[in-house]
């Protein structure tokens, strides 16, 4: 496992870095992403063998209490940080808290000036859920000769721009396969078939814990019944405790703190002293 310094200075092991990544290009092997928001779920990413995991820049410090070894990308959200000191400060925290990388849906111009300050950056093209307006709605970005000359041209600016790697969503796979060898960018697959890179899935879709899966997802768990269940024995146990309280059940003689009966006698007869 690499030994490397991170952006706090700490000396710290990962399960891959930037170099290894960009090495991935024409070998034929993957890496894995998923999303972790909290230290429980990076410790199950670790535990299960994942490599890399997204979460938004505010839970780096709790991703990194449930994993040291994962390479772990912060999101920078388009309201967390909106000006260009804004962007820069968000970053800069979220790498020195921990974090190997940060990804951004925004501008080239935003891409340049983190890369200037050598932060790992990692672009968003194909569909991109918060600018669905462009596309006209919620579907695959590439599938006519137009659009998918339009999206190779995105690709070369993002790495003009200076990004390391692009997630790239619901690209159809043909058209994934001809930009991946045509492009020095480490590609991060959402729904864009297997010739990328790095494959990305949701932890709750991965989980089973969405109620509709995506068309590009599969589910290897049913935490949904899970939580179910859980929903249904808190809402058994909270009536059980109301029915209890209503029929003078609750609380009972095991529940109460006791006083000894001399104690009880001495403290009534003080109060039989006392004025009424």
């Amino acid at each position: 496992m690499p030994r490397i310094f991170d952006f706090g200075g700490r000396e710290v092991e990962r399960s891959v870095t930037v170099a290894g990544l960009r090495a991935l290009k024409g070998s034929g092997r993957h890496v894995a992403q998923v999303t972790a928001e909290t230290a429980d779920e990076a410790a199950a990413a670790e535990a299960a063998g994942i490599e890399m995991v997204v979460c938004r820049a505010v839970n780096v410090p709790k991703v990194r209490e449930g994993s040291k070894k994962l390479f772990v990308t912060a999101a920078l959200g388009f309201a967390d940080a909106i000006t260009a000191d804004e962007v820069l400060r968000t970053a800069f925290s979220a790498i020195v808290a921990g974090a190997d990388a940060v990804i951004t849906g925004r501008g080239w111009d935003t891409v340049k000036m983190l890369s200037a300050e050598q932060i790992p950056v990692m672009g968003h093209l194909g569909f991109v859920p918060r600018k669905s307006t462009w596309v006209g709605g919620v579907r695959a970005v590439g599938k006519t000769a137009d659009e998918a000359l339009d999206l190779f041209d995105r690709f070369c600016r993002l790495e003009d721009a200076g990004a390391f790697a692009v997630e790239c969503e619901v690209i159809p796979g043909a058209v994934m396969a001809e930009i991946n060898r045509r492009t020095g960018l480490v590609t991060v697959s959402l729904g864009s078939g297997p010739d990328a890179d790095v494959i990305f899935l949701f932890t709750s879709d991965i989980c089973g814990e969405a109620k509709r899966l995506p068309r590009h997802a599969r589910a290897w768990g049913d935490l949904a019944s899970l939580h179910r269940q859980v929903c249904d024995e808190r809402v058994k146990a909270l009536s059980g405790f109301r029915a209890d309280v209503a029929a003078g059940d609750y609380p009972g003689e095991a529940e109460t703190a006791r006083i000894a009966e001399n104690e009880l006698a001495r403290f009534q007869e003080a109060l039989y002293g006392l004025k009424e």
